[in-house]
């Protein structure tokens, strides 16, 4: 059985309190498409990752359900907490709540669907990762939600088309996947490193750059990469009602995944209908500003909210 595992990340710091916008949060300006009321109210992203601490106090009125597919907690399928702090902390990163305490999220109003696929050691299998792809996809809430977004901050050597397939079907639903582009990078922008699910072409596949804006000597560098967002010292969320201090490409991720359900709130109120998948990515790549890296370094570039391009674009002359 073929394994996956966390894509290696670096734990900075921990804290058992705080009360601040994240950096990274603020850096992509999402506190300016809050002011304008957009803060993804009932978008549905689906976090495929270690799990979470469900009962946070910044994000259990967030989590909207949850399944595990792995063998902790006695694989009992309706335990999906996080053993690891790795999900606890993607989580927060995407929607932390807003809420006069803690941390805040980049969407603090979306709802998180929690798939938990890897283990305390964070260690996972392709087919359970391929099986909470599809659970994803298959998903409706009790209001008849669906997932929008899947933010996946793991990968392996391994391209597995099975794998690969559950990605395409989840696509062509108007779901868009987001990935980490992974933390093999050896400094050098003129030789690719590889990691799956990110390299695959219907992903978005996110690189790291610092809180400075340069790109983090640890990202993969590929012809697949989409855009880069800040994925060094990111502060949120983490089990035990902590925070922590966490570096790595999966940092990255879910600053992308939350701007993404701004961005889909935002598009649909403007053109009073719904986005498919191929106008999201259209939307957020007309959210990146160049760094003036090359475009296996930084993809389309820096994701960044209120660039002057985005602001010059009439919605309904994009999508209608």
């Amino acid at each position: 059985m073929s394994k996956f595992r966390l894509i290696p990340y670096k734990l900075e710091e921990v804290r058992d309190r705080t009360k601040e916008v994240p950096p990274g949060v603020a850096l992509i300006q999402a506190p300016a498409m809050w002011e304008k009321g957009y803060d993804g109210d009932n978008v549905v992203v689906a976090v495929i990752d270690t799990g979470c601490q469900t009962d946070h106090p910044d994000l259990r009125e967030r989590i909207i359900g949850g399944y595990n597919f792995t063998d902790d907690y006695g694989g009992d399928p309706n335990v999906f907490l996080d053993n690891n702090g790795h999900g606890t902390h993607v989580c927060g990163t995407i929607a932390a709540a807003k809420n006069e305490q803690g941390v805040v999220g980049v969407a603090p109003k979306a709802k998180m669907l929690v798939l938990k696929v890897l283990t305390g050691t964070g260690e996972g299998t392709i087919e359970s990762i391929t099986n909470a792809i599809r659970y994803a996809a298959k998903w409706r809430g009790a209001k008849g939600e669906t997932v929008r977004i899947i933010s996946m901050s793991l990968g392996g050597p391994e391209d597995d088309p099975d794998l690969h397939k559950a990605i395409q079907e989840a696509v062509k639903q108007n779901i868009i996947v987001v990935c980490a582009a992974g933390n093999e990078g050896d400094g050098d922008g003129t030789t690719g490193e590889y990691s799956y699910p990110g390299a695959y072409q219907e992903v978005v596949e996110v690189g790291s750059v610092s809180l400075q804006k340069r790109l983090s000597d640890f990202s993969n560098t590929n012809d697949e990469i989409d855009l880069v967002a800040p994925g060094e010292k990111i502060l949120s969320t983490y089990p035990s009602n902590r925070f922590a201090v966490l570096t790595g490409t999966s940092m990255a991720t879910p600053h992308v995944s939350g701007a993404i359900a701004l961005l889909i709130q935002q598009y649909e109120a403007l053109t009073k209908g719904a986005i498919t998948e191929p106008e999201i990515y259209k939307a957020l790549i007309e959210h990146t500003v160049s760094l003036g890296y090359s475009r296996e370094e930084q993809g389309n570039g820096f994701l960044q909210l209120q660039t002057e391009a985005a602001q010059k674009v009439k919605p309904n002359t994009i999508f209608y």
